[in-house]
């Protein structure tokens, strides 16, 4: 690595749109569920509550609970939470569903394939050599360093190989930040 100082840019993935659940169907076995406009059921019993977040089929349409409280006490509710889960917040609906003790619960996986973007500064190639990105995730997107590097430079895989120092494995699945170094190709001078 260069000593001299790097040009840092910030990369961001976001998600356009809540992850579809990887979760069978009793009726058709389809592998995939929305949220669709994500609501809540909450159903009391005495002091106590049952909150289900509501899916439906992607193939044909039927609706399915996944529970997010199971008998808890009323009490045991924030009341801003509560309102939150009676008003069908949408914030409150993607905090719910990208929450993994949710998913391990109710034993469904998150597909977040076409469900996210990276936004990338435009016209970076200018600047001087060695390149530092620091890469955000606003939200848990699992993906492959080496295929979100190739995708933001626009290099292929074994290029990135080469020409990019990485602080975490390349070819490990995160939904964490990290940063890396893009190299000049061989034969161009680093500052």
């Amino acid at each position: 690595m260069s000593s001299q100082p790097h040009t840092v840019l910030p990369w961001i993935v976001r998600r356009t749109r809540l992850p579809l659940l990887s979760l069978r169907c009793v009726d058709c076995l389809s592998e995939s569920a929305t949220t669709g406009e994500g609501r809540f059921r909450v159903n009391a019993n005495g002091n106590l509550l049952d909150v289900w977040l509501l899916v439906r089929c992607v193939s044909c349409g039927r609706t399915n609970k996944l529970t997010v409280h199971e008998r808890a006490p009323v009490r045991s509710f924030d009341p801003a939470e509560l309102d939150g889960y009676h008003a069908n917040d949408p914030e409150l609906v993607a905090s719910t569903l990208l929450d993994p003790l949710l998913a391990r619960r109710n034993r469904f996986t998150l597909d977040w394939t076409a469900a996210w973007r990276l936004a990338t500064p435009s016209a970076w190639r200018d600047e001087a050599w060695p390149v530092r990105v620091e890469v955000v995730f606003d939200d848990p997107v699992p993906v492959r360093p080496e295929r979100l590097i190739a995708q933001g430079l626009g290099l292929s895989r074994n290029e990135v190989l080469r020409r990019i120092k990485c602080d975490t494995p390349l070819r490990r699945r995160t939904n964490a930040s990290f940063t890396f170094t893009v190299l000049p190709r061989s034969g161009r001078s680093c500052g």
